[in-house]
C-alpha cells in the first residue's frame, strides 16, 4: 500500500494518486506536471479521505477556473429539505464546489446528508457551527471547543475549511488604528474578532496553528485561509488591514506546506475594477503562488438585486489576472437568503465569468466551446445552439416566446438576419428582403 498522508505529501514523494489521475484527465494536463504543481502548492485537490462520493477537481495554476456555490440553513430559514434541493440543483448545473454555511439547528445532520451524495467538493466554516453546536454565547466557547468542531467537520468528510487564522492581535490592532467605512464584513472574521476582544485573547487558530494542521493532515482537509479583513466596500479595498492580513496568510501558508497540508487563500470582496489585477498579483506574490479563491470581487456597491452582475464583472477580471476559484454571488446578496432561482442566476453568471477568464488565460480547450457555438450560429442550427448554450432552458424559452415568420431567423432581424443573408449570398442565392 502506498504510504502518504495528503495529496501534497504524495506529490512530494513522487506518487501519483487516483485523484491526480482523474484531475489530469478532466483538465487535459500531463499527470506528472500536475503532480509537480500539487507538490509546489500551486494546485490543490481538495479530497477528504471520508468523502467517498467525491469526483475530485483541481484548483490552481493552469487549470480551469472553478466555481463555488454557498448554501445552508440559518435561524430565519431552517429548511433542510430546501437546502438539499438547492445542492442537487447546483450539481445539475455542474458547480464544482458547494460550501455549507449552516449556522443554526441540525447542522451536522444536513452536512452529513450533503457529503453523502455530493460529487462536488464540500467546504464549511466551522466557526459558524460552534455557537449552535455548543448552545453557548460566543465569548464562552473555549479554544478546545473550536478545535473539536473543526475535527467533527473533518471527520464528516469536509474537503476544505475556511479558517480565519490571519486575524491575530497585530492585524486586529491595525484595523482599529485604520478605521474603515464598513469595518469587518466577513461573518467568520467578525465572530473571531469579537471572541478575541471579549476574551482579551489571541486567535486560537493562529496561536495553535500546528494543532489545526494536525487535523487537516489526518483527513487530508485543504485549508482555505479565510480573509477576515476582506473589504466590504470599494472604499475599504487594498487598505492596510487587508494587506497586513495577506502577509500573515502567506506566512501561515509556508508553515502548512512544511506539514504537507494543502492551502488556498481567500480574497476580496468589494473592489474597484482598476485595483483587481494588482490585488491578484499581490496575493500570488505574498502567498507564494497558492491558489486564490475570491468572492466577486464586487466592483460597485450601488446594485443590490444585481450583485450577480457586479460580481461576474469582477470575477472575470480577477480570474483572467490569476484567481483560480470564484465564489458565486446571487441577486439576493446583501438582501436575504437566496431562493432556487437566485441560486441559478448566480451560478450561471459565475460560470460565464470563469469561462471568459479561461479563454483569456489560454486554458486548453476553452475556446473550442465558443467556436462550436459560432459555427452553429453561422449555420442557423438552432438545436445545436441550444445544446451548446450555458443555460439551454432559458435560450429555448426565449426562442419559443417570439416565433419568427421564417424559421431561419429570429424576431429581432427577420429577413434582415445577417447570418441568413450571408449564407444565401455566399451560395449565390437572392435574399429577397421585401418579397412575401
Amino acid at each position: 500500500m502506498l504510504n502518504y498522508t495528503t495529496q501534497m505529501d504524495a506529490a512530494k514523494k513522487g506518487i501519483i494518486t487516483k485523484e491526480m489521475e482523474i484531475v489530469s484527465q478532466k483538465e487535459q494536463i500531463d499527470v506528472d506536471k500536475l503532480r509537480e504543481l500539487v507538490a509546489k502548492g500551486k494546485v490543490v485537490i481538495p479530497a477528504n479521505k471520508n468523502h467517498t462520493s467525491l469526483e475530485p477537481e483541481g484548483v490552481g495554476e493552469g487549470l480551469r477556473t472553478k466555481i463555488n456555490v454557498n448554501l445552508g440553513i440559518s435561524k430565519d430559514c431552517c429548511n433542510i429539505d430546501l437546502e438539499i434541493k438547492k445542492a442537487k440543483y447546483a450539481l445539475k448545473l455542474k458547480a464544482e464546489s458547494i460550501m455549507d454555511l449552516s449556522s443554526y439547528g441540525k447542522t451536522r445532520e444536513f452536512r452529513q446528508k450533503l457529503i453523502g451524495f455530493s460529487k462536488a467538493m464540500i467546504g464549511t466554516v466551522p466557526i459558524y457551527d460552534a455557537v449552535g453546536f455548543y448552545d453557548k454565547d460566543l465569548k464562552d466557547i473555549t479554544a478546545e471547543e473550536f478545535f473539536d468542531v473543526v475535527e467533527k467537520h473533518a471527520m464528516d468528510g469536509v474537503d476544505f475549511m475556511t479558517i480565519h487564522a490571519g486575524i491575530n492581535k497585530e492585524t486586529a490592532k491595525k484595523l482599529k488604528n485604520n478605521r474603515r467605512l464598513t469595518h469587518i464584513v466577513s461573518r467568520g472574521g467578525s465572530l473571531m474578532f469579537a471572541w478575541m476582544e471579549l476574551n482579551n485573547k489571541e486567535n486560537p487558530f493562529y496561536e495553535y496553528f500546528d494543532r489545526l494542521l494536525e487535523i487537516c493532515k489526518k483527513y487530508d482537509v485543504t485549508l482555505s485561509l479565510g480573509d477576515a479583513l476582506r473589504p466590504g466596500s470599494i472604499h475599504d479595498s487594498t487598505d492596510a488591514s487587508q494587506i497586513e492580513e495577506l502577509i500573515v496568510l502567506g506566512e501561515l501558508t509556508k508553515r502548512a506546506w512544511e506539514e504537507n497540508v494543502q492551502v488556498m487563500i481567500e480574497g476580496p470582496g468589494h473592489m474597484a475594477i482598476n485595483e483587481i489585477e494588482g490585488n491578484m498579483m499581490l496575493e500570488k506574490r505574498l502567498c507564494h503562488g497558492a491558489p486564490f479563491y475570491v468572492l466577486g470581487p464586487i466592483v460597485t456597491d450601488i446594485a443590490p438585486g444585481y450583485d450577480h452582475i457586479t460580481s461576474a464583472i469582477g470575477g472575470a477580471i480577477a480570474a483572467s489576472s490569476g484567481a483560480d476559484f470564484l465564489c458565486y454571488v446571487t441577486p439576493a446578496e446583501h438582501l436575504r437568503l437566496p431562493i432556487l432561482e437566485d441560486m441559478k442566476e448566480g451560478i450561471i453568471a459565475t460560470k460565464i465569468a470563469a469561462h471568459a477568464a479561461d479563454i483569456a488565460k489560454g486554458i486548453k480547450g476553452a475556446r473550442n466551446w465558443d467556436n462550436e457555438m459560432s459555427k452553429a450560429r453561422a449555420e442557423l442550427d438552432w438545436n445545436k445552439m441550444f445544446e451548446l448554450a450555458i443555460d439551454p432552458e432559458k435560450a429555448i424559452k426565449y426562442r419559443e416566446e417570439s416565433t419568427p415568420e421564417h424559421e431561419d431567423s429570429c424576431t429581432m432581424c427577420g429577413r434582415m438576419c445577417s447570418m441568413r443573408n450571408m449564407k444565401k449570398i455566399l451560395k449565390g442565392e437572392d435574399i429577397n428582403l421585401l418579397a412575401e
